[in-house]
């Protein structure tokens, strides 16, 4: 039997307010993201961090699987209160703990609340958007939370080089508050409950029967575990070659660009010219070559490897809005357990990452990392290839 989908309707004025609470989100969590791996660096002495990220997404991946029981019982509205609430707590206790294992422990903690908070807002977001203008909503989203984190990498590394991370954890905190007060007065009345009780496996069985779903999950992956590796291994790379905490963020500033300018144009185009599947081929092949180039910078000048970061960044972005894009057309706001195991793709490549990334840097320097990330890079053009594009405006004359 085909259940229709239900009626959706566009809410400009929460969408608009969701995009506030989502800068807030991407502030604060930039401020803390780019330098988690040195705190755990710092915290137990050893550049092997992995483990702890690999961990932190293992506990998420399980959490996520089951997420849309929670929302069933409690409501998506109050979910990404609990998980907003959550954070603000372990902030206030990183606050007051020296790097530590305790640290570690409260630090890999905040890390799996934080996607909760993320996964929980998606779908509340989903619940005013409408399929048709999905590029274009989600091209703004993304570009307003990119916003957030375009600014974060400066931020964190001026406050990390004057205060230290007791002075990253407050900054957070403060904006935590704000998302949380934010969240209560426009969220409050759109707590719909997922009324469907599906297992585990019949979520699988569900997906598994909607092959550009699984196609585009790849493509998902793929993304994510480009962004494990970049994001746990570039910033102790670059500390150990010598760059101070200064000029690295300013490389991370100019690398984040992308993500701002490009998205809500290409999400513009995807719906009303192109679809999605042919830029999105462009972009896996931008970002494979570009990380693979990495490889073969070492300690060369800052403007060399802003470039080089910024054209990583350009396929990154592209293929973060084509990707959500794509997906969010081929879903609505019922379907919570599909939207939440398309998530799933994060967790899952953060543990093949670092599973991977523990074992080959066992034997080889770091920089092999970003040959592994380039090689898993391009084994998402089959998939991009035999994606059923989306039609746009144009091609269906509306």
């Amino acid at each position: 039997m085909v259940i229709a989908k239900h009626q959706e309707n566009l809410d400009e004025n929460r969408l608009l307010l969701s995009g506030f609470v989502t800068f807030l989100i991407g502030f604060s969590q930039a401020v803390s993201i780019y330098v988690m791996s040195s705190y755990f660096k710092l915290a137990t002495g050893t550049e092997s961090v992995g483990i702890f990220y690999g961990v932190s997404y293992l506990v998420f991946l399980v959490i996520l699987l089951n997420l849309h029981k929670l929302v069933r019982l409690f409501g998506k509205a109050n979910v990404f209160y609990f998980s907003v609430l959550s954070n603000v707590i372990i902030l206030t206790l990183l606050t007051f703990t020296n790097p530590s294992m305790t640290g570690v422990l409260l630090l890999m903690l905040f890390i799996i609340i934080s996607h909760i908070e993320w996964v929980a807002l998606d779908v509340i977001v989903e619940s005013f958007s409408v399929d048709n203008k999905s590029g274009r909503i989600r091209g703004l989203h993304l570009m307003i939370l990119n916003a957030g984190f375009w600014f974060g990498p400066f931020a964190s590394t001026y406050i990390l080089d004057k205060i230290g991370f007791d002075g990253i954890f407050i900054f957070s905190l403060i904006f935590n508050c704000f998302v949380f007060i934010f969240g209560i007065i426009g969220f409050r009345n759109i707590n719909h409950k997922f009324e469907q009780k599906l297992k585990i496996l019949d979520v699988f069985k569900k997906v598994l029967a909607k092959k550009d779903i699984l196609r585009i999950y790849y493509v998902s992956f793929v993304l994510e575990f480009f962004y494990a590796l970049m994001t746990i291994y570039t910033p102790i790379y670059l500390r150990d070659l010598g760059y101070s905490w200064e000029s690295i963020g300013l490389i991370f500033t100019i690398m984040l660009a992308p993500f701002v300018l490009l998205q809500y144009p290409m999400g513009i185009l995807a719906d009303k010219k192109f679809g999605e599947k042919e830029f999105l081929i462009f972009a896996i092949l931008i970002m494979a070559i570009s990380t693979i180039a990495i490889y073969f910078i070492g300690s060369g000048s800052v403007v060399i490897w802003a470039v080089v970061l910024f054209a990583t960044r350009i396929g990154a972005a592209l293929i973060e809005i084509l990707r959500d894009s794509y997906f969010f057309k081929k879903v609505d706001a019922f379907d919570v357990d599909i939207i939440n195991f398309f998530r799933t793709s994060l967790p899952v490549a953060y543990i093949a990452a670092t599973t991977f990334s523990s074992f080959i840097l066992f034997f080889l320097p770091i920089k092999f990392a970003f040959v592994l990330t380039g090689i898993i890079v391009l084994s998402a053009l089959y998939p991009a290839s035999k994606l059923v594009d989306n039609k746009s405006e144009k091609e269906i004359g509306a």
